[in-house]
């Protein structure tokens, strides 16, 4: 099994009498992509702030590759941090950025080179080397920052809202070449973000946070599949002139929500689609087709960051 890279106990962090991180514990394996969702305020980019020693914990501690947080310096030689609202020197060019940060980590000026020369490449960037990043599209930019942050070849990378602004294609590009990194470096990586369907292709894993806390944590199909246990979605198609019918025995049925659109009813129960469906044969409605939604990372979001909920 891959080692630990990040091991998070009891971790908070207050602002006078508000607590913006409350007891957070979790562990993260080598090479995993771990996506920290939560709504804005949950206190994502706060633990972020910690665990890249921009912020000092009230309370916990942490450990990056077996270095205690005691030792923030030595911290920060070990990860990587793309901010949310990274800025960049506009005049320079990529080839130069990069090798201005290999340099204040401590490689020799050839090395600084040969290591920005190849994270450009990984990024897709080779191109652009002797371009001034004034003329880099925004998704060139945040891609030029995955590269600056792996640098000093760091154990755990964190990436606070990298598809901030990006257009779909934008986003897909990004958490599939963090994913590529993952996986080709063994680099642990924390993504906070709130692109659900993209977290569910480049994640292994994922914490959602709520007012502070952890409230579910584990791989993509744990929770989604915790999720569909309790509930489902499903749709069934009528004729025309029974909608409103399936529409009202249904909404009798305990733990049944309902929408109609058209010819289609949609259908969410507690209790699984057995009801669901017994309901409407039973009433001498002609069921025309029927179709189950699969579980999606969307559903455990809203289920578990409802009202403020855990």
């Amino acid at each position: 099994m891959p080692g630990v890279t990040l091991e998070v106990r009891e971790l908070s962090k207050w602002f006078g009498s508000r607590t913006a991180v409350d007891s957070v514990s979790f562990t993260v394996h080598e090479g995993e992509v771990v996506g920290l969702l939560g709504p804005n305020g949950a206190g994502k980019t706060t633990t972020i702030r910690m665990l890249s020693t921009v912020l000092t914990p009230t309370g916990g501690d942490f450990a990056v590759a077996g270095v205690p947080s005691s030792r923030p310096a030595d911290i920060r030689a070990r990860i990587g941090v793309l901010p949310e609202s990274a800025g960049y020197p506009l005049h320079q060019t990529g080839l130069e950025y990069l090798m201005y940060h290999g340099r204040l980590f401590g490689l020799a000026r050839d090395e600084a080179r040969q290591t920005a020369v190849r994270l450009l490449g990984q990024v897709g960037l080779a191109d652009r080397a002797q371009t001034r990043i004034a003329t880099y599209s925004r998704g060139m930019r945040q891609r030029l920052g995955i590269a600056r942050a792996l640098v000093n070849n760091p154990s755990v990378v964190f990436l606070d809202e990298p598809t901030l602004g990006l257009d779909p294609a934008g986003q897909r590009e990004i958490l599939t070449l963090v994913r590529t990194i993952a996986e080709a470096r063994g680099t642990t990586v924390v993504v906070s973000t709130h692109t659900l369907p993209e977290v569910e292709q480049a994640c292994s894993s994922v914490l959602i946070m709520n007012r502070g806390k952890v409230v579910v944590s584990g791989s993509v199909a744990e929770v989604t599949n915790a999720e569909a246990a309790g509930r489902q979605s499903g749709h069934l198609r009528v004729p025309p002139d029974q909608v409103a019918r399936a529409s009202e025995v249904l909404q009798r049925v305990p733990g049944v929500s309902v929408e109609v659109s058209k010819d289609v009813v949609t259908v969410t129960s507690a209790d699984g689609m057995n009801t669901v469906l017994s309901a409407v044969l039973d009433a001498g409605i002609t069921l025309l087709s029927f179709e189950v939604d699969g579980a999606r990372l969307s559903d455990a979001f809203l289920a578990m960051t409802r009202g403020g909920s855990s």
